[in-house]
C-alpha cells in the first residue's frame, strides 16, 4: 500500500519499478489511467463534496441558531479550500514522485507504518461512512418519490429497506468500472444533478415561502438537548465538506511533467467545483432554516411536498447525484482492497477477483444501511469523527511536519487555527451525532 508512483512512468531514470509492479500499478484503479483534464477535476470535486450533505444543512442550521451556524458554515468552507490547495500542492513536492493516495502523503510525513496507521483507518471510516450514508440517502429518496407519484390508497407501504436494494442494485453493475476515469460519465451526470436539486430544494423553498408560526429557536427544551443538537449540527457541517478524502486520488488521474506539474490543471479543477459548491450550500441552508425555522426536516426535500412534479424530479436528481459519490468514494476503498489482495496477499489482478471483492463490499454497505438507517444522526457521527481530521486538520500537521513554516509566521498561525478548530469538530461533534442514533433507536424496529 505504500508504493509512491513516480510522475513520469516513461523515464527509466526515474521509474524503477519492476515489470510486475508496472502490471500491477496499470490494474489498480487510481494508478490505471492518467489521461484526466482540468474538468474532470471540477466535476470528481463537485460529485465527492456535495451530496447528502446539502441537504442536511437547514437541519444543521436549525441545530446551531443563526449566527453560530452562519459562522460555521462560511468558517468551514474558507479551511477546507485552504487546506484543499495544502493536499493539492503537496501532491507532488518530491521530484520525480505523486502521492497518488491520501495514505501515500501521510507516509511520507509521519513515517511508513506510522502514516498508515494515522491516515487508512480514518480515511477508511470517512469513504465507508459516506458509500453507507448514501445508501439511506438513495433509499429515502426513491422512497419519497414513490410516495409522491403513487399516493393512492392503493398503493403498497413498501419498507426503506426494499428501497435501500433498489438503489444498491445499481451499484453492484456500475462498481465493475475499473477506475475514476472510466466513471466520469457517472461523475459528470452526478455534478450537474447537485447543483440541479440545490437550486430546487432553495427554489421550492422561497416558492413556499416563511411558514406561519415559524420558529428558530432551539427546538430541544431543556439545555442538554440544546448542546447535544448543537453538536450534532457541528458534525453535519463537516460531513458537507468530505471532498478531501478522495482529492489527491482525483490528482492522480491528471497527467503531469516537470513542466506541466497536475497541480496547475487541477487547482483550476478546484476553484470551479468550490464556486460551485458555495451556490448549492450557501442559498439551500440559510433559505432553507429561513422559511422552515426549526420544524424543517434532516433532509430538506422532505418537508417539500409541493409541487409535486418538481420535488419528485429533484428527488430523482438526488439518486442520479448519489449514485455518483457513492462510486467515486468506494472507488479509493477498491483500491486499498485490491492492493492488499495483490500486493500482500499475492492473489492474481484477475477480473473476478475484482468481481467478488466489489460486489462484497456494496453488499456490506447495503446491510449497514438497511440495519442503520439513521440519517442525521449518522451524519453528525461521521461527520465529527472522521471527516474533522482527514478534512479540517490531517492536511495542516502533515504540511507543518513537512515544510516546517517560521514559528508565528502567517503559515503556521493559519495552520494552527485549522488544527485547533479541528480537534474541536472531532472531539465535539461525534457527541451529538452519537446521542440523535441513541434517540431515534428508542422507537426503531430492526428492518421494520
Amino acid at each position: 500500500m505504500g508504493t509512491q508512483a513516480p510522475s513520469d512512468y516513461n523515464d527509466p531514470k526515474v521509474d524503477t519499478r519492476t515489470a510486475e509492479d508496472k502490471a500491477i500499478d496499470a490494474w489498480l484503479p487510481i494508478t490505471s489511467s492518467r489521461n484526466a483534464k482540468w474538468w474532470y477535476s471540477a466535476f470528481h470535486n463537485v460529485t465527492a463534496m456535495v451530496g447528502a450533505g446539502v441537504l442536511s444543512l437547514p437541519y444543521a442550521m436549525s441545530e446551531l441558531g443563526w449566527g453560530p451556524g452562519v459562522t460555521v458554515m462560511i468558517v468551514s468552507w474558507i479551511i477546507t479550500l485552504y487546506t484543499l490547495w495544502q493536499m493539492v500542492e503537496m501532491h507532488e513536492m518530491v521530484p520525480g514522485k505523486r502521492f497518488d493516495r491520501y495514505h501515500e502523503l501521510g507516509q511520507h510525513a509521519f513515517g511508513e507504518k506510522l502514516g498508515l496507521w494515522i491516515v487508512v483507518p480514518q480515511q477508511l471510516i470517512v469513504e465507508v461512512g459516506v458509500d453507507i450514508v448514501y445508501m439511506v440517502t438513495g433509499g429515502k429518496s426513491l422512497q419519497k418519490v414513490h410516495e409522491l407519484v403513487c399516493n393512492h390508497d392503493d398503493c403498497a407501504n413498501i419498507k426503506l429497506s426494499y428501497f435501500i436494494m433498489i438503489f444498491a442494485s445499481v451499484h453492484f453493475v456500475l462498481s465493475h468500472l475499473p477506475n475514476l476515469n472510466s466513471i466520469s460519465g457517472v461523475s459528470l451526470a452526478a455534478a450537474v444533478m447537485s447543483l440541479s436539486y440545490s437550486t430546487i430544494a432553495w427554489g421550492a423553498s422561497v416558492k413556499k415561502g416563511v411558514q406561519p408560526n415559524v420558529e428558530y429557536g432551539y427546538k430541544a427544551h431543556s439545555t442538554a438537548g440544546t448542546v447535544f443538537d448543537f453538536l450534532s449540527g457541528l458534525g453535519e457541517v463537516a460531513f458537507a465538506y468530505a471532498g478531501h478524502n478522495v482529492v489527491l486520488e482525483i490528482q492522480a488521474t491528471i497527467p503531469s511533467t516537470p513542466d506541466k506539474p497536475s497541480k496547475i490543471p487541477m487547482w483550476r479543477g478546484v476553484v470551479v467545483a468550490y464556486i460551485v459548491v458555495a451556490l448549492c450550500y450557501f442559498p439551500v441552508a440559510f433559505i432553507g432554516y429561513w422559511m422552515f425555522g426549526n420544524a424543517v426536516e434532516d433532509n430538506i426535500l422532505m418537508s417539500l411536498n409541493k409541487p409535486t412534479w418538481l420535488i419528485v424530479m429533484a428527488n430523482m436528481f438526488v439518486v442520479v447525484h448519489v449514485i455518483g459519490s457513492y462510486q467515486i468514494y468506494a472507488m479509493p476503498v477498491f483500491d486499498m482492497l485490491e492492493t492488499v489482495l495483490v500486493k500482500k496477499l499475492r492473489f492474481r489482478p484477475t477480473w473476478y477477483l475484482r468481481f467478488v471483492t466489489r460486489n462484497i463490499y456494496v453488499a456490506f454497505t447495503m446491510f449497514v444501511g438497511i440495519t442503520f438507517p439513521f440519517f442525521g444522526g449518522l451524519l453528525g457521527f461521521f461527520g465529527g469523527f472522521a471527516f474533522a481530521p482527514t478534512t479540517y486538520f490531517l492536511p495542516c500537521i502533515m504540511w507543518l511536519a513537512i515544510y516546517k513554516p517560521r514559528r508565528f509566521s502567517l503559515s503556521w498561525i493559519a495552520n494552527w487555527v485549522c488544527i485547533i478548530f479541528g480537534i474541536l469538530l472531532m472531539v465535539l461533534a461525534p457527541i451529538g451525532g452519537l446521542r440523535s442514533i441513541i434517540v431515534q433507536a428508542k422507537t426503531y424496529k430492526f428492518y421494520n
